[in-house]
């Protein structure tokens, strides 16, 4: 259950990244620092930053079941989510900054996974850490596990996005629920969708995410109902 839920899933995301940098060159070490381009990308680096804050508090109260399950979810919602509506971006031909962004962020993301899963699974950490860090960067830590432990910066952690974003997969969710009750397969445009949110703020909260969800629901607009 584990290797089905969290390994493979992990693996998928992992091998993903390297193929397609591979593919575009794309080397971390001489790659320009930058902020998230896009609002996917700053809610999978608020994920991140609230998942190191979590871990390491866990941890420190000698609690590695929770942590562990926190990481789990993290990676969950990295491939389930983060990658799956992401992979136009590194497939397109154009190396733009959204592309860059994208290829920045992901790296990040896998880069302090493997320090964080390093007391886990020490030998999965250890590959992820030899091929992603030390071939970019010769001067690092030569195991994760003689690398820092990472630091959350909580700059970064945006909680109304978070929600914003968790609105979005749920609307999604439901929207493929109602395609698949409805005997309409994703892949037939339809020309909206309705939703009916709890309160104002979380159909501002919705909107500002609605591309998104017209993606993954292959809807031309999302309509709030009053």
């Amino acid at each position: 259950e584990s290797v089905r839920k969290f390994f493979l899933p992990l693996w998928n995301v992992y091998s993903f990244f390297v193929t397609y940098a591979n593919i575009d060159g794309f080397n971390p070490g001489s790659a320009p620092a930058q902020e998230p381009a896009s609002d996917l990308d700053r809610w999978i680096r608020s994920e991140l930053e609230q998942l190191v804050k979590e871990v390491t508090e866990l941890l420190e109260e000698y609690n590695p079941t929770d942590s562990a399950r926190r990481i789990e979810d993290f990676v969950d919602v990295l491939s389930d989510w983060y990658v799956r509506r992401s992979r136009r971006r590194f497939w397109k031909s154009e190396n733009d900054q959204d592309k860059l962004s994208a290829y920045n962020t992901l790296y990040t993301c896998l880069t302090t996974l493997s320090k964080l899963l390093a007391p886990f699974a020490p030998f999965v950490a250890e590959e992820m850490h030899r091929n992603l860090v030390l071939t970019a960067y010769p001067d690092a830590p030569e195991s994760v596990h003689l690398a820092g432990w990472p630091k959350a910066d909580e700059s970064l952690i945006d909680k109304e996005l978070s929600e914003a974003m968790r609105l979005a997969r749920r609307v999604s969710s439901l929207g493929r629920a109602a395609r698949s009750k409805a005997g309409i397969r994703v892949r037939q445009p339809l020309a909206k969708v309705l939703v009916k949110t709890r309160s104002a703020k979380e159909g501002e909260a919705l909107l500002r995410l609605a591309s998104q969800v017209s993606e993954e629901l292959n809807v031309k607009e999302v309509t709030l109902l009053n």
